[in-house]
């Protein structure tokens, strides 16, 4: 035994000297493209190594999964606890949700309340979920942590906000209090950031991980963008007169976080996560600029799910990987038929993981998969269903003037309420799902409402034949008595999906949420047994990465090298939503370097493959391409990561503090230009970069934050 653990010890004894060491010591264990706290000695070496990946025993890629405070079982509805969490496969916990209470401080509700689900309630009798009396709270609290010291690979962070969170909170009778939230706490009714506002929710963030022993904070802000109508409807009031403004609240949210959560780290020897779910979507990500709050995260969850969904009448995958070049509502909109979008089908994962990878390495990047379903109702037309159309509902969600028929009754059991009544959406664990695909009755269905006796929409009715498209990777139910199409994910799709994440390197998978997946629970239904809560499709995630290499710690394959030369660039002024179209910031080069830039020198960067390689500029400049990552249509994936792109004019020269700007103009959203270099006089010189790891060998961005 003393053998055994001498490895073991030996690590520790190394990452003790490292967390101990200086702040140099310290920076060489900073994730590439993490943007260092001035003054603060951060103990990166806590949580990663000195390649700048993350410390997780012996996991080479992250399994996230979100545990919701709500399935606790005190509805009559099937529970979801913390010892039901399959921790010895899973590497985070993200618990959703907390919010921004009135005081601009992150809360869970009334610590105190017994009732309170995070830090009040019991279940007593439940095997595994009694209380650890170390902690003063109770609660989804207690049991985290109580598990946590069974399992220390696990981490878990504190999420804040989510759908129905974001511009307020629901108080401890279920009442939503529309204070704004998110909206309110960044960006005051004179659309000016409010940072003192700020600073009281940052502190409150960092007092609320010390107290209650997570491990960072994870933000879900839906949505910081300018794009009108953005988010849930019942913010639009609040949100929409501040859309010139969200992104730069958003900004310095997300530096202020960072900030004091390094600084706290410091003092208490504990590093602090933070983390953010970011949109898939290439309509919101427009309005969000170049999304530039990456440089202060360890990690973008990206929300690669409800791709498609019953707020309008394009039937589709919910979480496609691919695009398959017949996706309905780009159709609609004329995506593959316009010139400047290059053929590019935008609503996939493979397009999202691409429009993040402009700005981090792919270790830091997570794709979002869902265990749940989404679903329409009386769909017509496309091949079973897929690429169809339902029809326009007349009971859409509140704000909505026109959505789609959404699957609601047996096809909608974990219908969301709004204003107390159901929207019907076809959101289904996986579990129910293969209960429907297998003809069967369920013994839940009176827990969630539902009266199979006397409601039509209840009953099990038709077939439900599994269909699997594998260009899209994705799977549906289509039941053709009924006209339901219901977008699935099961065994195939997850086993692709996690060769993807391991073959591209990227740093694992989100999942929202763990209550959703399942098993063969042979004992129940009087022992006829039926589909329930399980590990299915979390343990094909854990088989597939155990073998998988390290992830990405880079940002560029290929970084620039040479002399290195101080320049800053910056990406600002970009239109609001929809004017926001095509995108038109300016590009400045700042010359901060005491040598004297002559007219005619190149730059060039590389940009992000989630735009098409045909951008221009309005400036006099010209912008050309100096090699292409991928052209063409992307079914199947797009080929590569980035464009490299060459600027060259016969500006003036730019002396010491001389600076150049141009209007860049491109169609689809993609993140800031990266790895940058500057040639001149038979010398090739990189710029700056205070986040590279490798210690100069990009660009140091530094994002001006214009609105027009």
């Amino acid at each position: 035994m003393t053998r055994h653990y001498l490895p073991c010890i030996a690590a520790l004894l190394a990452v003790a000297a490292l967390c101990g060491g200086s702040a140099q010591a310290q920076d060489s264990c900073r994730p590439d493209g993490m943007q260092k706290t001035a003054g603060v000695n951060t103990p990166y070496c806590l949580a990663y190594d000195t390649a700048g990946r993350e410390r997780m025993g012996s996991r080479q890629r992250r399994i996230i999964g979100y545990f919701t405070s709500w399935r606790s079982g005190t509805n009559g509805q099937p529970r979801f606890l913390a010892s039901d969490i399959p921790w010895s496969k899973i590497t985070h916990i993200n618990y959703a949700f907390a919010h921004i209470d009135g005081s601009n401080r992150l809360s869970v509700g009334n610590e105190a309340d017994p009732q309170n689900p995070a830090t009040g309630l019991q279940w007593p009798g439940v095997a595994g979920a009694e209380m650890d009396p170390e902690f003063s709270y109770k609660g989804h609290f207690n049991l985290l942590n109580k598990y946590k010291k069974q399992f220390p690979q696990a981490k878990t962070l504190i999420s804040v906000g989510g759908w129905a969170e974001t511009g307020g909170y629901f108080d401890a009778n279920g009442n939503r209090i529309a204070d704004g939230g998110f909206y309110a706490l960044t960006v005051t009714a004179a659309n000016q950031v409010n940072q003192a506002a700020i600073d009281t929710f940052a502190d409150s963030a960092v007092a609320f991980v010390r107290r209650f022993g997570f491990n960072g904070v994870d933000i879900d802000y839906e949505y910081a963008t300018s794009m009108n109508d953005a988010g849930h409807p019942l913010d639009w009031s609040v949100s929409n007169p501040r859309r010139a403004a969200l992104m730069r609240g958003y900004v310095a949210l997300m530096k202020t976080l960072r900030e004091k959560l390094d600084a706290a780290a410091a003092q208490d020897n504990k590093y602090y996560l933070l983390t953010v779910a970011a949109p898939a979507s290439g309509y919101l990500l427009r309005g969000m600029e170049t999304y530039q709050v990456t440089q202060y995260l360890d990690y973008v969850n990206v929300m690669s799910y409800d791709l498609h969904g019953a707020w309008n009448q394009f039937v589709g995958p919910n979480a496609a990987l691919y695009d398959d070049g017949r996706d309905a509502e780009l159709v609609h909109w004329n995506v593959y038929t316009t010139s400047q979008y290059g053929n590019l089908g935008y609503l996939n994962t493979d397009w999202a993981y691409h429009y993040f990878r402009g700005s981090l390495p792919a270790g830091r990047i997570n794709v979002g998969v869902p265990y749940y379903t989404r679903g329409w109702r009386n769909v017509s037309g496309g091949s079973n269903g897929l690429w169809g159309t339902a029809p326009q509902s007349s009971g859409c969600p509140v704000g909505l003037t026109s959505c789609g028929q959404g699957a609601r009754g047996i096809d909608n059991i974990w219908h969301d309420l709004e204003l107390n009544a159901e929207v019907p959406a076809g959101s289904n664990p996986m579990w129910h799902a293969k209960n429907l695909q297998d003809s069967i009755l369920p013994t839940y269905l009176a827990a969630y409402g539902l009266d199979p006796v006397n409601n039509p929409d209840d009953r099990l009715s038709g077939t439900y034949v599994r269909h699997y498209d594998a260009t899209l990777v994705a799977p549906w139910l289509w039941n053709a008595q009924k006209n339901v199409f219901i977008s699935t994910e099961d065994e195939t799709s997850t086993a692709t999906k996690a060769d993807y994440v391991a073959d591209k390197g990227l740093g694992g998978v989100m999942i929202w949420e763990l209550a959703g997946d399942y098993r063969w629970h042979p004992d129940r239904r009087g022992g006829q047994g039926e589909w329930y809560i399980g590990t299915t499709l979390t343990d094909i995630y854990y088989q597939r990465f155990q073998s998988a290499a390290p992830y990405g710690n880079r940002r560029f394959a290929t970084p620039a090298t040479g002399g290195t030369l101080d320049a800053s660039i910056s990406v600002s002024e970009f239109d609001l939503g929809d004017s926001n179209y095509p995108i038109t910031p300016k590009l400045k080069i700042v010359n901060n370097s005491t040598t004297t830039i002559p007219a005619g020198a190149l730059f060039e960067f590389d940009l992000s493959t989630s735009a098409p390689a045909n951008w221009t500029n309005w400036s006099g400049a010209t912008l050309s391409v100096v090699s292409t990552g991928h052209s063409g249509s992307n079914i199947g994936g797009l080929d590569g990561d980035f464009h490299r792109a060459r600027l060259s004019s016969s500006w003036n020269a730019l002396p010491p503090g001389g600076s150049l700007e141009v209007e860049f103009v491109y169609y689809l959203p993609m993140v800031a230009p990266g790895n940058f270099t500057v040639s001149f006089g038979g010398t090739t010189y990189a710029l700056r970069d205070t986040t590279s790891a490798t210690g100069g060998s990009a660009v140091d961005v530094i994002f001006a934050n214009g609105f027009q």
